[in-house]
């Protein structure tokens, strides 16, 4: 028993302590300025284990949205496949929501791609958003750490994932694949299917999934399973388009608990070393 308790605080100690409370290991945060808007966004970053060790490796990088939730999620969940070569690792960096705004009003804005006239909230600036993260945050990832540039995955969820859809279609070559979860294709009026589809100039894997209970027989507002399969639709009716697309149902899910699931799955689909 002694032996398994000295076990369990040599692993505790370097990440947790009842004074300084609990930190994500090789994370940082810092603060990027938007030069359009003049909103400044904490940015989340976490470095690979090997990342020190291996000085002439460059590393993928997965770009998360509502960074406040996912970025927890996203380093717990692939803490264990990275480490013993079970998947490739990868930067991990979270992009918070604008400092000064409450996360509903700094989401709804950013990751949505046209203004709704219905909602009290601002909505449709997705195209701004895509440039500060385009010109702003991958400039300084890709100045500061070792970086494979042709690899880049977006992840977002609900709002995210409709955003994640927006830069799919109208920028592909920005992310060389994206994890598309639970996707709010219901937002405007469901706008975002009739939006054109700009071919990526690569092949590009999009992972897309829905939770089952997703729908308004089950409690939720939207009928987030059939914008999910319209949207999956819309991505695979287009001819000859470099995409390679993945979708799953998730048993069970709602869309609050389908996230995690959507997000370790599409992560070992994109970097699952088999």
């Amino acid at each position: 028993m002694k032996y398994v308790a000295w076990l369990v605080l040599v692993f505790i100690c370097p990440w947790a302590s009842a004074k300084q409370g609990f930190e994500i290991p090789r994370s940082k945060v810092v603060e990027l300025t938007d030069p359009q808007s003049g909103r400044v966004y904490p940015l989340y970053i976490k470095l690979p284990r090997s990342y020190l060790a291996n000085q002439d490796k460059h590393y993928p990088v997965i770009y998360l949205t509502d960074a406040n939730y996912s970025f927890q999620l996203a380093s717990g969940a692939t803490r264990f496949p990275m480490n013993t070569g079970a998947m490739a690792e990868a930067i991990i960096v979270g992009i918070s929501y604008s400092k000064g705004a409450k996360g509903p009003s700094s989401r709804v804005r950013d990751y949505t791609p046209s203004l709704a006239s219905d909602w009290q909230l601002p909505t449709g600036s997705a195209k701004g958003h895509a440039l500060f993260i385009r010109e702003t945050v991958f400039t300084y990832i890709e100045t500061h750490y070792r970086v494979n540039q042709l690899q880049r995955t977006f992840v977002g969820n609900s709002l995210g994932g409709l955003f994640g859809a927006y830069m799919l279609f109208t920028q592909p070559n920005m992310f060389s694949s994206y994890i598309l979860g639970s996707p709010s294709v219901w937002f405007n009026n469901h706008a975002i299917l009739t939006a054109k589809i700009a071919k990526p100039n690569k092949a590009t894997k999009v992972y897309l999934s829905v939770g089952q209970l997703e729908q308004p027989k089950f409690g939720e507002r939207e009928d987030m399973v059939a914008g999910a399969k319209q949207l999956a639709a819309k991505i695979s009716m287009q001819p000859d388009n470099n995409i390679l697309l993945k979708f799953s149902v998730i048993d069970g899910a709602s869309h609050s608990t389908a996230f995690p699931t959507t997000l370790i799955q599409g992560l070992d689909w994109l970097y699952g070393v088999n």
